[in-house]
């Protein structure tokens, strides 16, 4: 192949890939404009939020669509820009739940009056870019493309930390940010050289369900016993790529940045940090194990050994890390820190269901593990982590909203400053109240299905492997746990006095903040009521597309 037919290969591939890639471009235009309203000071006449808010709406517009005609088979799944990306139903959902939440991230930041009209364009630049890294981690088909998505995640993400002028805290926890983060991402860029050298490929797969990697794999464990060396480095290489992830999932013990980070950041960016990114950091953990496991492993391999063993290290992980967010979290009187550990304790929730998907899928071949038993369980953990980051979507993002908006209110982030809350303002009170069940996982709200399914996909595992039912122990043990500090909170709003030097906190039920707690309150009570239609028609078609 000469070189004018490579050009014509690549630009005939790039012209079919741009409209797989519309929502994504739809962003970047939506950058563009706003560097240009930046640009021309501008900004007056073309207020950032609102130019934000149009690129967003169109990018999730064009996102449904896309959704649409994947579930009517009008459209097939395609990898894009040569292999580089993918476009299927798993990609297109996380580009909904990253669009429509950064639609809700977008809607908090006008009513909580953060960022100011001066700073609004650079600060909606960074979150636009933010969140065009997380759509590219959801869509990564290739190891390189892996690193480049999660620093174009990242580095928005540092600056957005320390956004806040004139404040020490966030300078600090910036810096504290940027400091973790180029470690994991050096460990994380090794761990992919080692994979790339051993396999000698860096694509995930060829096509949507023909696992380059995994084939590689079969192919190297055809001549590495599990002693050889090569097996180690490459147990070794999976390690490091997982350190990446486990960086921006805050697991243990990898979480050292997410409270500082938090309590440092305005709680508008806390709460965008808290579900964006774990949710696009597990879309790329999905992806990365099942492109290790593909269609090919034989079980009992060696290389089936070394999966399973992954599968219960992550969920000795997501154990540990359950448990030490919950217990740091009693400790805090800062109610941003306690949500950053309570945020590290629902990661180690939800890794559990990854956990247990690589178990069902590598447990050695018996009557109870057949191919169709195998496939059925892992759908189950799949759409046990699809269902739990849609309802943790709500609940932490409505957590997070209400505390910018009683900062507006008080000038204070503490929570024995929350004394006599419901006294005040009971729209927020309630509204607390509804988010912080949900988050401990008590029925009829969302979080109690949401964690209802992660468990049951822990049952499924702990079938192939008894470690699981230690694991599931933990998760029971650690939702017990989390009761008392939850319950802390809404003891300052509840129960305390209003104390007589207590600022006013004016925020009515139909008034802007009113309505934006009430609707993201809404959406927890309905996860949890409807979740049999919402699960059935949307994540569970997902899951069932990904095997």
């Amino acid at each position: 192949m000469n070189f004018s037919e490579i050009i014509t290969k690549l630009t005939a591939d790039t012209l079919d890939s741009l409209p797989l890639f519309s929502p994504e471009l739809s962003i970047v235009a939506a950058i563009v404009a706003l560097l240009l309203v930046r640009l021309f000071d501008a900004d007056k006449r073309f207020p950032g939020s609102v130019v934000a808010i149009i690129g967003t709406v169109l990018a999730l517009g064009l996102a449904a669509l896309q959704f649409k005609d994947l579930r009517d088979g009008t459209a097939e799944s395609a990898p894009m820009f040569t292999g580089l990306l993918l476009y299927d139903p798993f990609t297109v959902y996380f580009r909904i739940f990253l669009l429509l939440f950064l639609l809700f991230v977008e809607w908090l930041t006008i009513i909580s009056g953060i960022p100011d009209q001066e700073d609004a364009p650079d600060f909606y630049v960074l979150l636009l870019g933010s969140t065009l890294g997380m759509m590219l981690m959801a869509s990564a088909n290739h190891l390189l493309m892996i690193f480049l998505a999660v620093e174009m995640t990242s580095v928005p993400s540092y600056a957005m930390v320390g956004f806040l002028k004139g404040r020490r805290t966030s300078s600090e926890a910036a810096l504290k940010y940027v400091v973790y983060g180029a470690g994991a991402a050096g460990v994380m860029l090794y761990g992919i050289s080692l994979l790339a050298g051993l396999l000698g490929t860096a694509q995930l797969s060829s096509a949507g369900h023909l696992p380059s990697i995994a084939q590689a794999l079969v192919e190297f464990g055809k001549h590495h016993s599990g002693f050889d060396p090569s097996v180690r480095t490459l147990a070794l290489g999976i390690l490091m790529v997982l350190v990446g992830v486990a960086f921006k999932l805050s697991l243990f013990p990898f979480h050292f940045w997410c409270p500082d980070a938090f309590e440092g950041a305005a709680a508008e960016v806390a709460g965008f940090l808290s579900v964006a990114s774990k949710g696009a950091a597990f879309a790329l953990l999905v992806r990365f194990c099942l492109a290790l496991v593909g269609e090919t492993t034989t079980a009992g391999s060696p290389l089936s050994e070394l999966y399973m063993n992954v599968g219960v290290g992550l969920g000795i992980i997501a154990a540990v890390t359950a448990t030490f967010g919950n217990l740091a979290a009693y400790t805090q009187s800062n109610i941003k820190r306690l949500l950053a550990y309570s945020t590290i304790a629902h990661a180690g929730y939800m890794l559990m269901a990854v956990s247990a998907m690589m178990i069902v899928l590598n447990a050695p071949s018996n009557e109870a593990a057949t191919g169709a038993a195998r496939v059925l369980s892992a759908q189950n953990c799949i759409l046990g982590l699809l269902y739990y980051l849609a309802v943790y979507f709500f609940m932490n993002l409505g957590a997070f909203a209400i505390v910018a908006l009683i900062r507006n209110q008080i000038y204070s982030e503490e929570i024995a400053d929350y004394a006599g809350l419901i006294r005040q303002s009971p729209p927020l009170a309630v509204g607390m109240l509804v988010c912080m069940f949900s988050l401990i996982g008590m029925p009829p709200f969302g979080g109690f299905m949401g964690k209802f399914m992660v468990f049951y996909s822990v049952v499924e595992a702990a079938r192939f492997h008894p470690v699981m039912w230690a694991i599931l122990a933990a998760g029971l043990a650690n939702t017990v746990l989390s009761l008392f500090y939850y319950l802390r909170v809404l003891k300052f709003m509840f129960l305390a006095p209003l104390p007589e030097e207590a600022r006013p906190v004016d925020v009515k039920l139909f008034s802007d903040a009113g309505g934006y707690v009430a609707v993201v309150s809404a959406m927890v009570l309905l996860l949890g009521l409807l979740v049999d239609p919402i699960s059935y028609t949307v994540t569970n078609n997902v899951a069932r597309w990904l095997f």
